[in-house]
């Protein structure tokens, strides 16, 4: 039985995303990460080393600018060149270490949490689930490159920080010395004055952005959340024009996109409110840092104990040394928005977890085996979601190359039970028995056309050039698609072009083209007419006599033509099993054409003769 995804504590995901994401640096990484990251600690050490030259030449450009020493002036004029060359150079390569860092672990991370998500189709299940995480495609595309983009920026620019700071409040404390304030008759002596100002400002404006800030986090997270639900809406108007066109459906389509508009901007402006308080502190900062060192040292200049290149060392050390103190005032709004990114993809991630330890431990879960004998035997299978029993107590066995109908009414379970038959639905209990080996393919009533090429969409799901033209060419002629066959490399919107019936039958190309030893079709011909099923069920017949056939439906025309008939029945309980029966099949003549199962001719060969016999059918 499965359980509710509970949301952990927010403390408790960023651990988890951090458990995962550090992985890139472990022995599931590659080397290349190592090498990434001693290019961009190099490239940070040499960039601060030109900070430290600029600050340097600034100081000597200056007194030399005092002294009117136009010698000197020339001389370090000369020397900024290749100071200015270093710096761009130190720069670029910094930039190309910092984004292809980012840009190789975005792509580590997306491949583990695709493949854990794609696999035993947990990407089904997710949505089954209650509590589970909403749109994980979102998560994977936009919360996975903001969470690892972020992190990249953060450790440069804090270890920039740090580093600066250090340089520089040595610079500052030797150049500023101390400094003695006369009040009222007393001599106060402050040392190192320029380094007390500089913690004293960062430690207010950082204190300040803090205090003020403190909810932006939440805010990015339902802003992020709110834009996963409005491209969602989107998304689902754009895969169902064809239905919402046909129903005049559009003004009520459009109440649902401008409500979820609504929460989207209402967001956005719960993120204008945030932004615009920590911009009070970010601009005051903005305009206060680079005056109040010339303030600070201005008595001193005046009084002559300060050279003006002194001076100006001083300011533009204090500036760098400022700007590495309220790294947080400047990145805190970012910090928030990679923080609600880092917790939604954690979230997927810890999902996928519990999915992962129930396969584990298969506890709750519906057992597998494979075994001779039977093609298809149901022990005590019981289908289960969340606190509910949907099917229960099933006890069948289907031998090879028998044809059997399931039936029953309409949410009795009968699509469940085939989704639990093909392994997609794994939670209850009980057992599903298979030969070893056994090829089961199992078409549902809605036909999936991948996007890409036709060619691509008759051979999925393996790859696209796993056969031939001329092998899907023949295939599409037999199931009455020969006109598409000069369209099979063309790239373009077929499950959009195609009607429905045309999926139904290029999803039973398939079919041919896969050969499955077990073929289990749930209403996979409901938008078919009478004479294009029969064609169908002829070519079937013909081709796979020793095949299972497991037909799901509820049109009583269907009990007729099957050698067995099972009827699900819908209970309190759970869906049972009522009645189970063998029956001869009836042949068809030409004049009764009643709109069959695909599965109902196989066991009549009697079909097949009156049926050539019969004129000609209508193309398909």
């Amino acid at each position: 039985m499965t359980k509710q995804i509970k949301c952990p504590q927010p403390s408790h995901l960023l651990r988890r995303f951090w458990e995962n994401a550090t992985g890139f640096w472990g022995k599931r990484g590659t080397r290349l990460s190592w090498v990434l990251s001693g290019i961009l600690l190099l490239t940070i050490l040499l960039n601060l080393a030109t900070s430290y030259g600029m600050n340097v030449w600034t100081r000597g450009i200056f007194d030399a600018l005092q002294e009117k020493d136009s010698h000197t002036v020339l001389s370090l004029a000369l020397v900024y060149l290749p100071l200015l060359a270093a710096g761009v150079v130190f720069g670029v390569l910094q930039v190309y270490a910092r984004m292809t860092t980012q840009r190789r672990w975005r792509e580590w991370l997306t491949n583990q949490l695709v493949n854990r998500w794609l696999k035993n189709g947990r990407y089904y299940h997710l949505n089954l689930v209650s509590g589970g995480p909403g749109n994980p495609e979102y998560r994977v595309a936009d919360d996975i490159r903001f969470a690892t983009e972020s992190p990249v920026d953060f450790a440069t620019g804090m270890i920039t920080a740090v580093l600066s700071a250090t340089t520089f409040i040595v610079i500052l404390w030797m150049i500023g010395g101390t400094l003695t304030i006369q009040f009222s008759g007393m001599a106060v002596t402050i040392p190192g004055f320029l380094v007390v100002a500089a913690v004293i400002y960062a430690v207010a404006a950082s204190g300040s952005m803090v205090l003020i800030g403190r909810r932006f986090i939440a805010v990015s997270e339902n802003k992020n959340q709110a834009e996963a639900e409005y491209r969602y809406v989107l998304t689902r108007l754009r895969e169902n024009g064809e239905s919402i066109a046909l129903l005049r459906g559009e003004d009520e389509e459009r109440n649902g996109v401008d409500k979820s508009l609504k929460m989207v901007l209402r967001a956005w402006r719960d993120i204008c409110i945030q932004t615009m308080r920590t911009t009070i502190v970010s601009q005051t900062s903005s305009y206060i840092a680079p005056v109040l060192p010339i303030i600070l040292c201005a008595p001193k200049f005046l009084d002559g104990t300060m050279t003006l290149g002194e001076g100006m060392q001083a300011a533009s050390a204090f500036t760098i040394v400022q700007a590495a103190f309220n790294w947080l005032v400047d990145n805190y709004p970012r910090l928030a928005d990679w923080t609600a990114s880092a917790r939604r993809v954690a979230l997927l991630q810890m999902s996928l977890d519990e999915l992962e330890r129930a396969e584990i431990g298969r506890v709750g879960r519906i057992n597998r085996c494979e075994r001779k004998g039977a093609a298809l035997r149901l022990r005590n299978l019981s289908v289960t979601l969340d606190d509910r029993t949907l099917v229960t107590g099933a006890e069948v066995a289907i031998m090879p190359g028998e044809k059997v109908l399931v039936t029953g009414e309409s949410g009795s379970g009968k699509s469940t039970l085939v989704r639990a038959l093909a392994g997609l639905w794994p939670w209850g209990g009980g057992e599903i028995e298979m030969p070893a080996g056994a090829k089961l393919l199992v078409l549902p009533q809605r036909a999936y056309v991948p996007s890409g090429t036709l060619r691509r969409a008759a051979n999925y799901p393996e790859a696209a050039d796993s056969r031939s033209v001329e092998e899907i060419a023949n295939v599409l002629k037999k199931v009455g698609l020969g006109h598409l066959i000069e369209h099979l490399d063309e790239e373009r919107p077929w499950d959009q072009i195609l009607s429905g019936g045309e999926k139904q039958r290029l999803a039973f190309a398939r079919i041919f083209l896969q050969r499955p030893d077990i073929i289990v079709l749930d209403e996979a011909t409901a938008a078919l007419d009478s004479q294009r099923e029969d064609r169908l069920m002829v070519l079937l017949s013909q081709e796979f006599k020793q095949a299972t056939g497991v037909s799901v439906g509820h049109r009583s025309e269907r009990e007729a033509l099957h050698g067995r008939k099972i009827v699900l029945q819908r209970g309190r309980r759970g869906a049972k099993l009522v009645s189970d029966v063998y029956r001869n099949p009836k042949p068809i003549l030409p004049r009764e054409r009643p709109s069959m199962g695909l599965l109902s001719l196989w066991n009549s060969s009697l079909a097949r003769r009156t049926f050539r016999q019969a004129e000609p059918a209508s193309r398909m």
